[in-house]
């Protein structure tokens, strides 16, 4: 695949923190996500000042410089704040808003320092809770994985991961259908029949960029466990954010725990999947990345070269929707604009799945636009509508 390094069109502008629904996220949802790392960890009494001075100043206060705390990404985020000193949090474009938000919430809890706090996951709490209260679910699950699922099914599965829960369960009393044919109308693109197709004739490297932990990282792992045990890649290799961020996205550490609590629970088919997923760690067939540019503030195009090259493979996988954020570099795209046309730049052929939860989309029709206007006009951001969009599947 021969890439671009930019976008064919002309790159409008970013959204910023005082539109929409990026408004309400600076000046409401990340002031109660740092009260929250308050109330779910037992940090200092300084540390849960100075998280409720940040929670505070968000609505009208200034953006505030990264003090050095020996974090490897220091540097770079001199770099990034460079254009946005002295500026308000909603001025900024939102997109680094949020990643800012999440590095400098890690600083306040002295979360690269050496001492007591190090390595601390603010949000840990949050993310066991979405493991441990989804086992029901995950039971059902991997009792189907060996004979009943396929890969269009998990790719479902991997697009839902944040909402597949017991109540999209058939409602038959034995459980025996998984009713996830029901969610199809609400996938807007739907390439999944494509990508089964294109998977099916090939075998190679393939890199997924994962997105959230806890139930969702489930889902993804039997989509891996698929792609291995069939052949279908000879490698995988699982892109995970080198530090916490957005709440619960997933660290290496994330993916280590799950796989451990899959291998020792008390259900033989979810202790199985665990297992494998462990052999394919030790054998090479599973590897885990975590690259600092996916906790930074720059959009897909803006990747370094070393990168760029780094994720030449069979076929990409972008979940989630910050991720798809990050591919459309969270510009105010018309809805409409040909999605291969913005992620030409991508050094392999791509496959993004993403629930809706922000005013940042392409390649929906005029006539779907003006239906959903209609019948549910928060559909750009309440996360039941998804898309399953691929660019040089097939060519």
């Amino acid at each position: 695949m021969i890439s671009n390094s930019r976008p064919r069109l002309p790159i409008p502008p970013p959204l910023l923190g005082t539109e929409g629904f990026a408004h309400f996220t600076v000046t409401q949802r990340l002031s109660a996500i740092a009260r929250q790392v308050i109330v779910d960890n037992n940090f200092s009494a300084p540390i849960n000042r100075n998280l409720e001075k940040l929670a505070s100043e968000l609505t009208s206060g200034y953006v505030p410089p990264l003090v050095d705390d020996t974090g490897a990404d220091v540097s770079a985020w001199a770099a990034y704040l460079t254009p946005y000193q002295g500026k308000r949090w909603i001025d900024v474009p939102w997109f680094f808003t949020e990643t800012y938000f999440y590095r400098l919430l890690l600083e306040i809890t002295n979360y690269f320092r050496p001492g007591e706090e190090q390595g601390v996951d603010p949000f840990s709490v949050q993310k066991r809770q979405g493991l441990e209260t989804s086992v029901d679910s995950i039971v059902a699950v991997c009792d189907r994985l060996n004979n009943e699922l396929q890969l269009p099914e998990l790719l479902y599965f991997a697009l839902w991961g944040n909402r597949v829960d017991l109540s999209l369960w058939s409602s038959q009393v034995d459980r025996s259908r998984f009713d996830i044919n029901s969610q199809l109308a609400h996938i807007l693109v739907n390439d999944a029949p494509k990508v089964a197709e294109w998977l099916a004739i090939s075998n190679g490297r393939i890199d997924f960029v994962i997105d959230n932990a806890g139930f969702e990282l489930f889902c993804d792992l039997c989509l891996v466990d698929f792609l291995l045990a069939s052949g279908v890649a000879s490698l995988v290799n699982l892109h995970l954010k080198p530090h916490p961020t957005f709440v619960s996205d997933a660290t290496i550490k994330d993916l280590h725990e799950t796989t451990s609590f899959l291998a020792a629970f008390d259900h033989p088919a979810v202790a199985s999947l665990g297992a494998r997923l462990q052999e394919y760690i030790v054998h090479g067939h599973l590897a885990m990345k975590a690259d600092n540019f996916w906790t930074s503030p720059l959009a897909f195009w803006e990747m370094p070269d070393y990168f760029r090259s780094e994720l030449s493979s069979n076929l990409m996988i972008i979940k989630g929707d910050a991720n798809y954020r990050r591919l459309l570099g969270d510009r105010q795209w018309d809805y409409t604009t040909n999605f291969a046309d913005i992620v030409c730049y991508l050094p392999s052929p791509m496959v993004a799945l993403r629930t809706l939860k922000s005013e940042v989309v392409a390649g929906i029709n005029a006539e779907q636009i003006a239906e959903l206007k209609q019948s549910d006009p928060d559909w750009l951001i309440n996360g039941q509508w998804g898309l399953i969009q691929s660019t040089e599947i097939g060519k």
